[in-house]
């Protein structure tokens, strides 16, 4: 049987509107996971790690214990530990991508649970980072909150997360994740689900927008930082006093 350009038909969506079921897109991970790295590699010119450790750097302090939330195949995670983190948690509810973050390094703690019901006690962690995940979530305030709630008081939270960008770049980025990124993603096994990736930063809050939303969750100080002409955000913030 051929496999269909849309991985998901049974999914009541469309790619333009960048949305998934959760399960559609635990799936759609899965499905993935064996080109995620590289087309991470491909679609920012091999700077995604770079911006990781700006992200690290940022955000966590040595000795930390941190949670690598939304943790895909843990680069993040393995970034954090070889700053200095003391013990670091990933976790994503991919099996898929957790097999390959446990490949990459078995001595880290990498776990199978969703962002919206962590399996932790309140204030469990001193910080905790997303790299591009958070775009994916079903309920992005009720994730933001549930950050929130494991950090403890002071904890820092780092979000790295592409977005779009405004001025002389737009029609580049434009033409990049809307033609582009899906047909790379089509020469590649599995790769077809990234026709939803440039639906899905569409939708997606702009940076001043996931800012004051980080505010109303209960984060302090949240500021952003952007890369590659506005192509990708970094925001950060202090958990507040619960």
């Amino acid at each position: 049987m051929a496999t269909p350009a849309w991985p998901f038909p049974e999914c009541d969506v469309t790619v333009e509107s960048g949305r998934l079921p959760a399960d559609g897109v635990r799936r759609m991970f899965d499905r993935i996971a064996p080109v995620y790295d590289a087309m991470n590699r491909v679609m920012t010119a091999g700077l995604d790690q770079r911006w990781r450790r700006a992200t690290v750097r940022q955000t966590v302090q040595p000795g930390d214990r941190v949670l690598d939330a939304c943790c895909g195949t843990g680069d993040l995670g393995i970034a954090a530990r070889a700053a200095g983190a003391g013990h670091v948690v990933g976790v994503d509810f991919s099996e898929r991508m957790l097999e390959r973050a446990r490949r990459k390094a078995p001595e880290l703690e990498w776990l199978q649970s969703d962002v919206l019901t962590l399996p932790f006690e309140d204030a469990s962690f001193d910080s905790a980072v997303v790299g591009f995940g958070v775009r994916n979530v079903e309920d992005l305030e009720a994730a933001i909150r549930e950050l929130r709630r494991v950090l403890r008081a002071g904890g820092r939270l780092g979000i790295l997360e592409i977005t779009t960008p405004r001025g002389f770049l737009a029609p580049f980025y434009k033409l990049w994740f809307d033609r582009v990124v899906p047909l790379l993603g089509r020469l590649l096994p599995g790769g077809a689900a990234y026709t939803y990736l440039p639906a899905s930063v569409r939708r997606f809050p702009g940076p001043e927008d996931l800012a004051d939303l980080l505010g109303r969750c209960g984060f302090e100080g949240v500021e952003f930082r952007l890369f590659a002409g506005g192509i990708v955000a970094l925001h950060g913030g202090e958990a507040g006093a619960a």
